[in-house]
Formats: structure tokens, sequence, C-alpha cells
């Protein structure tokens, strides 16, 4: 069975990856829940999806039932359910409070000054800024070593990919292998960070006694690609359609305007799922125990019965009801972080270099399904 078949798309299909929007209308006009091929049920609609991520009745289905996700330790939260997950979460959310994020804003807007003073005229957008401005900061944030930044890439590029579904065997191969790499690194780290603990998030989670060591190295990998690759794509998606339809000044007038509707018209996390935790309807379809949902994220975003003319990219439109970051207690905790560091990013492009132009109309996209961005933007930088 193909991947289209079990998905309803196909997720290889390079016209899929410049432009997954056309094909997100054509599944919503089968219903606000349908079934495909494959047998997996798919909500598109904001309404729906919204049910389907605040519902309790429906969860994550603990490490057991997303075996299908090799790329995700077991101990980490984001595939957890009450209580462990309510747990694990409220240890680690004390260090996402807006006001605690609000102290970091002096260092992110510092990064963000050097890297965009450094860029060449011709530069590539996605490694000049989108990727190492919030890779600096979360690694900051968890007391990471500023040498050992580059390494996480290639982990961390491995494992976003292991959020798909349909992952090939040589991806889970690749996946387990960049996984046990990454948990090895932090094992190392936190043993140091408790013996000389610093000023810095790890040094913290070490000396919480409630947290095994698994749950300790699972919730660092998470942060860490969580923590910068959804913020590359934001950042990466935002110039590309600002830049597109001359819209950069705007990011300078009204930063948080512009994030919003960036979230919303292209989100970097373009689907989610949960389990049926009992026998449950939705939409008027009987959904046992048990069975998987699929709620496309960048269908719900683009739902005219929510935002109207909802293909419009759109700077002045109140988009807060989007669904990029989740709904429930799943929802991003990093939301607050990715929203800074995108006003941040666009708003001094913007201010930097007004007369970006795109050196490719249609750049090349990264090959994930469930993490929408580019794999580069090529693009040239007149300075005022």
């Amino acid at each position: 069975m193909s991947a289209a078949d079990v998905l309803g798309f196909d997720p290889f299909d390079k016209g899929f990856l410049r432009d997954p929007y056309a094909r997100y209308r054509e599944m919503s006009a089968r219903g606000p829940l349908f079934r495909t091929r494959g047998g997996l049920l798919v909500a598109t609609t904001h309404e729906l999806c919204t049910v389907l991520l605040r519902d309790p009745r429906f969860g994550r289905g603990s490490a057991e039932a997303n075996r299908n996700n090799p790329g995700q330790p077991v101990e980490s939260f984001l595939w957890l359910d009450p209580p462990d997950h309510t747990r694990l979460r409220a240890l680690v959310s004390r260090a996402f409070t807006p006001r605690m994020l609000e102290r970091l804003r002096p260092r992110i807007e510092a990064i963000t000054a050097e890297l965009v003073a450094g860029l060449p005229e011709e530069a590539d957008l996605v490694s000049g800024l989108a990727y190492p401005l919030p890779v600096m900061v979360i690694s900051e944030m968890l007391g990471v070593p500023p040498e050992d930044e580059e390494r996480f890439r290639g982990w961390s590029e491995i494992l976003a990919r292991g959020l798909d579904p349909m992952l090939t065997d040589d991806l889970v191969s690749e996946t387990g292998r960049a996984r046990r790499e990454f948990r090895d690194y932090f094992r190392e780290l936190s043993a140091m960070r408790r013996e000389r603990p610093g000023d810095d998030l790890l040094s913290a989670l070490t000396q919480v006694r409630e947290l095994t060591e698994g749950e300790l190295l699972a919730t660092c990998v998470l942060l860490l690609v969580a923590g910068h690759e959804t913020t590359v794509n934001l950042i990466g998606n935002g110039v590309l359609h600002l830049a597109r339809h001359g819209l950069l000044a705007h990011a300078a007038e009204r930063p948080k305007q512009v994030v919003e509707e960036v979230l919303r018209y292209d989100p970097p996390v373009q689907l989610t799922s949960r389990l049926a935790m009992e026998d449950v309807e939705l939409a008027g379809v009987p959904v046992p125990k048990g069975t998987l949902v699929m709620a496309v994220i960048g269908a719900a975003n683009r739902d005219p019965a929510a935002f109207p003319d909802p293909d419009r990219f759109d700077v002045t439109r109140e988009a807060g009801r989007h669904l990029a970051f989740g709904l429930g207690i799943h929802f991003c905790l990093g939301a607050t972080l990715a929203r800074m560091e995108g006003e941040i990013a666009l708003s001094a492009l913007a201010a930097a270099a007004p007369k970006l132009e795109l050196a490719d109309p249609a750049p090349p996209y990264k090959e994930n399904v469930v993490l929408r961005g580019l794999a580069a933007l090529p693009v040239r930088l007149p300075r005022p």
C-alpha cells in the first residue's frame, strides 16, 4: 500500500512539497472527516481539528500506540498522556513562562543583529539566519557549549524526519542511530552539570529527583529538536512569503501580526494525530477506541469557514485562531519563544535589508511531511 493510499496525499511528490494546500483543498471537499484508502481517518476543517485537539477522549496513547514514530524516545512527554504528561510538562514549563522568556529578549536581539550584519549581499537565509538563531538560543538555554551546536544539525534533521509517517527502513535505522548519539551526548553533559551546575535549564533539570535518567535525556532531545526545527521553518517560510508579496516592510511595522499570518498561511507543523482513548463519535462518524485520527493543521488553517479568503497572504488579518501550535494539553510549550524569535528575526531583516529579493523564486523544500520548511532560501540583500 502506497503512502498516498494511507495518508490521502503523496508526501514524496515534488508538486506537493512546493504547495500542499491545493491537495488539502481536494481532501477538504470530501467532508470534514473522511477515511483514506488505507483506512486512516482524516480531519481537515478548523472546527473538527479544534475538537480533536481539545477533547480529552483523544490522546497520544502512550509510547506503545506511537511505535510508528521511532524518532521519539518513549519518555518524551510529547507522546505521553496524563498523568505522566502532566508531571513532565509541569517540570519543564517553568523555564518557558512569558516572564522568563522575556528576559531572553535582549540576548535574542543581540544574536539576531550579529547574524543579520554578517549576511553577505548574496546569502542563503536558512543557513545564515533561520537555522543558527533558534539553535543558538535553545543551546544557551540548555547550557550546551557553543562549540557543540553544529553537531546537532545532522542529528536534529534526522529526528525531524522521524516524526513523519510511512518511514523507510533506512530512515528508521538512521533515526535510531541519531537518537542514541543524541542521548549519549546529553547523558555525558548532564553528568557534568550535575556535578558542576550552572545557570541553565539542563543544570536545573538534573537537580529534579522526580525525573528518571530516561525522562531527562528524552526531554533534552525534545527541547533541542522542537526548540529550533519549527522556528527555522517559521523564519524561512516568513521571509519567502513576505518577499514574494512585496510585504517585507510590514515585518518591521507590525511584527506580531506578520508572524501570526505566517503561522496560519504556511504553518511549520502541517499535521498531527490523536488516538481515540474510548469509543467516540466525531462529526457524526463512530470512532472506535484505538482508532488513529490525523488532524491536518495545514488544511484547518486554510479553512474558509474560519478565515475569509484563506489562500490570500494578508498580514493585516487577525489570524489568532490558527492551529499552528496545536491546542489543549499538548499546545506547543515553546510557542512564546518561537513567536518572539520570529518577530525579532523578521523585523531585524526588514530593517537591515528592506529591498531583499529572492534569488530563486521556487526554492527547494526539505522532504519532510510533518514539519514543512525550506532546505535553502537564496536571496539578494542590497543594503540601504
